[in-house]
């Protein structure tokens, strides 16, 4: 483990999120308080949280929430904001994400997803929960990927312990195995994200091959720590009966006995809408509840529980 720590303070060690998610019943055991880290290293066509793949603040603009007061417009320098019609028109092309726009917005049309933030900050939000945090609840790191920022989700775990509160980890297992040395310490639960059993399959769904992520699963599933499979349900990449037999039996192979299945929805569309650029899910048809009660039904007959949403 790294030992030191240059920023100071276990407290003071800081980092790239999106979110702090109060009060969520997803993502771990009963109450959780879910912080959302910048930063992935796959590039999922189906990815609903597009601010998360990079590591630092993004310009967006929420067209929607315009008044059309206009203060914005004479402080870009690019000219990239004009008004159309009443409604606020944003050219992310011309854009240099200088921010003035977001400084003056009284609606938060114009706005930075991302902050940096401490642990001891992100604590002191995940305390305002404790009271809450009966039978088994806690605080989740989820993301993007928390594992890119490996000695600030530390930090925050190592906190949580102090404070004898429940911590759990969704992570996508693409990351060295050092950073899952780092936190494993402080660390209740695994959330474990697999998208595909072929690694070829794989690359063509995430941008990346799956040996990493197969290998870092067997590597905790010896390490003790409790995990949970986890399963994006893609129509069209992942939702044959060969792959999620593979995936059941590679679960049982790691001592699993709890799988999540999460199917594929468009609630991301406008964060990309906001965020200027394209939405690479609208040809990925919806999930239809007879195939994931089919899909449950195969995974089940595996020995698995397997709970719908998680």
């Amino acid at each position: 483990m790294p030992q030191g720590n240059p920023q100071g303070t276990v407290e003071q060690v800081s980092g790239w999120v999106f979110d702090i998610q109060r009060y969520s019943l997803h993502d771990g055991p009963s109450l959780r308080t879910n912080v959302f880290f910048k930063g992935c290293p796959l590039g999922c066509a189906w990815c609903c949280n597009p601010e998360s793949r990079a590591i630092g603040p993004q310009m967006a603009c929420f067209e929607n929430r315009c008044f059309a007061c206009g203060d914005c417009l004479a402080l870009c320098p690019r000219e990239a904001l004009h008004l159309v019609d009443g409604r606020l028109r944003w050219d992310p092309l011309a854009c240099d994400r200088c921010g003035r726009c977001g400084e003056v917005c009284p609606s938060q049309t114009m706005q930075w997803l991302g902050r940096r933030i401490s642990a001891g900050e992100v604590l002191a939000e995940v305390l305002r929960d404790s009271a809450f945090y009966a039978e088994g609840g806690g605080v989740t790191l989820t993301g993007g990927e928390p594992l890119m920022q490996p000695e600030f989700a530390h930090a925050i775990l190592r906190l949580a312990r102090r404070e004898v509160i429940h911590t759990a980890l969704e992570t996508c297992g693409h990351v060295p195995w050092a950073h899952f040395e780092q936190v494993l310490p402080d660390l209740d639960l695994v959330l474990y994200d697999l998208k595909h059993l072929d690694p070829e399959r794989h690359r063509q769904g995430t941008g990346v091959g799956n040996a990493l992520i197969l290998d870092n699963a067997r590597r905790l599933a010896k390490c003790g720590v409790a995990m949970v499979i986890r399963v994006s349900l893609i129509p069209g990449f992942n939702m044959d009966a060969e792959n999620i037999r593979r995936t059941a039996q590679f679960a049982l192979e790691l001592g699993v006995d709890e799988v999540h299945l999460l199917p594929y929805h468009r609630l991301g569309r406008p964060k990309y809408q906001a965020l200027g650029v394209s939405y690479p899910g609208e040809a990925i048809p919806l999930p239809q509840d007879e195939e994931v009660e089919a899909i449950a039904a195969i995974i089940r007959a595996c020995g698995l529980r397997v709970i719908l949403g998680g």
